[in-house]
């Protein structure tokens, strides 16, 4: 395919226990963009992806177990709900698909769009971080304002924090999913998951808010917040 058509995205929604299988074969092939939708990857094939993908320069993979992505009124690469979303100036990333879907909506229907909308899984192995579509976020002209949708469990919203407070200039504004989360129970994603007081929606939101990063604690304050930051 890649031969004939110049492919540059590959799109996964294979069974869990091919899908690694799948997402190598679209990294081998040499496309650069791999969007695994698929829920249920084992851990162990995770870090195989990875690891694979480590030795596989260029190859970017969103997801297992996300959304897609979508740029407004240009592409979308997955399950996002387009009509949610116009087109405009604020990226978000996000480990949450419904969460997404919620705060584009009110961006919307406040008058704001967005730029692209990345759904980066709630997995614990993820292909792509916070870190890395930040960065992306920083670098398109086309995004004014990022937003991050986080959730209790891992590390990974503590290490936006702190890469958000050296690397990124643009205005973030942010949202932790799980403050009334019951302790060491997995909620709804294999990444969610708080042990003691490691990975908790507290400790998140304190980390980012350290480094200057307002955090919303609905999802409609999250747009109100974005909302008021461009307006400004």
């Amino acid at each position: 395919a890649v031969e004939k058509t110049d492919a540059n995205t590959a799109m996964i929604f294979v069974p869990a226990r091919f899908a690694a299988d799948s997402i190598i074969e679209a990294a081998d092939a040499g496309i650069p963009t791999i969007v695994a939708i698929t829920e249920g990857i084992p851990a162990h094939d995770e870090l195989r992806v990875y690891t694979h993908l480590k030795r596989s320069p260029g190859v970017r993979l969103i997801g297992p177990n996300c959304p897609g992505v979508l740029s407004p009124g240009k592409a979308n690469v997955g399950i996002i709900p387009a009509d949610f979303f116009k087109e405009g100036n604020v990226g978000v990333v996000s480990r949450s698909g419904t969460l997404t879907y919620q705060i584009g909506n009110e961006l919307a229907q406040s008058g704001f769009g967005n730029s692209s909308i990345v759904g980066i899984g709630g997995d614990p192995v993820p292909g792509s971080s916070f870190v890395d579509i930040l960065q992306l976020f920083e670098d398109d002209p086309e995004t004014e304002l990022i937003v991050m949708a986080g959730e209790i469990g891992g590390s990974s919203e503590e290490e936006a924090a702190e890469y958000i407070a050296e690397h990124i200039s643009k205005p973030v504004v942010a949202y932790i999913a799980g403050f009334t989360a019951p302790p060491g129970k997995t909620m709804g994603h294999a990444g969610a998951i708080v042990s003691g007081t490691s990975g908790t929606a507290q400790a998140k939101a304190d980390a980012l808010e350290a480094r200057n990063v307002r955090v919303g604690r609905t999802p409609t304050e999250v747009a109100e917040i974005a909302v008021s930051t461009l307006s400004a």
